[in-house]
């Protein structure tokens, strides 16, 4: 028992919590039942509206890795300077659009790296490739892409490599041609988890925990299976179990 407690606390540095609720309230309660366990947290646009950078303090003080989860989506210029700002808030990581372009990407990974050298580390920065909450049929009719949806996310990857980003958002359904195409160590981040006990809800392109790791995901995201939880801390250790 005591060799599958370790096991879950060595997955558990693979999880991201996402912290998906309206106040200061409610993500603490969420992020002190979650103490200790090992995951990150995940602080996203609805989060942030309400509480803004001094919510990523307070979780920062307990302890957790922080991922800032606003996927950025501007000219060039605007993302480099928000970028700078959010770095001195002291994240772990945060996220761009890669459909913004080689040069915003590239003006967010120097950004980045030049604010983050005058702190203990260095942020990661991301691409967000296509939403996880996007089918194929969607993404073909509604978007007007011609190419099909695991193929475009494969080239934004290659994209925001080559622009100097550490990794990208995309499903676990594309994580292996990812993992294939891009050099080791290039990171994946990957929405759209559900454990096989739990409901997909409003996403579409999704894999259990095991599949996804196995498919060469980096880190996992996961929101609601957790949140939604009686017990967040429980649900969040039987991720692992098949």
């Amino acid at each position: 028992m005591e060799g599958y407690r370790l096991d879950v606390t060595l997955n558990n540095r693979r999880v991201m919590v996402a912290l998906d609720v309206q106040g200061r309230e409610e993500a603490l309660v969420f992020a002190k039942a979650l103490q200790g366990s090992g995951c990150w947290l995940k602080v996203g646009l609805e989060l942030y509206a309400y509480t803004g950078p001094a919510m990523i303090h307070e979780l920062k003080t307990l302890g957790f890795p922080i991922f800032l989860d606003l996927k950025l989506h501007d000219i060039p210029t605007t993302v480099e300077r928000a970028i700078r700002g959010f770095v001195q808030c002291g994240v772990d990581m945060i996220n761009v659009h890669c459909s913004g372009g080689y040069d915003m990407m590239a003006r967010a990974a120097h950004a980045v790296q030049e604010a983050g050298s005058k702190l203990s580390s260095i942020p990661k920065v991301i691409g967000v490739t296509v939403l996880t909450s996007m089918s194929e049929d969607q993404f073909r009719q509604e978007m007007g892409v011609e190419r099909k949806l695991q193929e475009h996310v494969v080239e934004l990857a290659k994209l925001a490599e080559r622009a100097g980003l550490d990794g990208v958002v995309a499903s676990a359904r594309e994580a292996r041609e990812i993992r294939q195409s891009t050099k080791p160590g290039f990171l994946i981040v990957t929405p759209g988890i559900r454990p096989a006990w739990s409901e997909a809800q409003d996403q579409m392109r999704v894999l259990t925990p095991h599949a996804a790791l196995a498919a060469g995901s980096s880190y996992l995201v996961v929101g609601r299976p957790i949140t939604r939880a009686e017990n967040p801390r429980q649900a969040l250790e039987r991720l692992w179990i098949l």
